[in-house]
Parts: C-alpha cells; structure tokens; sequence
C-alpha cells in the first residue's frame, strides 16, 4: 500500500487556471460522455441551489465549453462527489 495518497475534492472544488485530463470517463448532465484522456483548462463555475446544478466552465481545443452536471443522487452527485477519482491535474 502506498504512503502517498491522493488529496480528495468534488468537482466545485477545482483550481481556476489549472489543466486537468480525465483518468476516468463520465456522462454529463446533458448526456455528453468525457472520456478518458480528454484534457481542459478549468475556468470556473456557477451552481444553480433550486436545481442543484453545477455547471463548470472549462477550456478545451481553444474553445470555452459548459459541462453542466446535477448534485442529485439520482443523477451526477457521485461524480462530483469523487471528481478526484476521474481526474488529474496537469503540470505545465
């Protein structure tokens, strides 16, 4: 077992400015799949309390892009409970 372990966030809790590449694939709220190697910078989000959506706006082959999920069970809440499972931050 490893003595280093990653550090946990959510999805609301990414670094503005900071690139990140899926190691994990994902389908967004509107049904968009992000497979894994995909890589953006992530430029900041919105969340929407009556909705529970959370939208995050991110940079990706030089075009802004909405990847819009929803903090329900029964949609994208375990995936932006565990976003750090799907993704890693990229050093440049």
């Amino acid at each position: 077992m490893s003595q280093t372990s990653k550090r946990k966030y959510t999805a609301s809790e990414l670094t503005p400015g900071t690139r990140y590449r899926l190691i994990g694939e994902f389908v967004d709220y509107d049904g968009v799949p992000h497979a894994v190697g995909e890589t953006w910078r992530f430029l900041g989000k919105s969340f929407l309390p009556y909705e529970d959506g959370l939208t995050l706006f991110v940079e990706r082959d030089g075009k802004q892009v909405s990847l819009r999920l929803q903090w329900r069970p029964e949609t994208q809440a375990d995936i932006i409970d565990h976003f750090s499972d799907l993704v890693e931050q990229l050093n440049e």
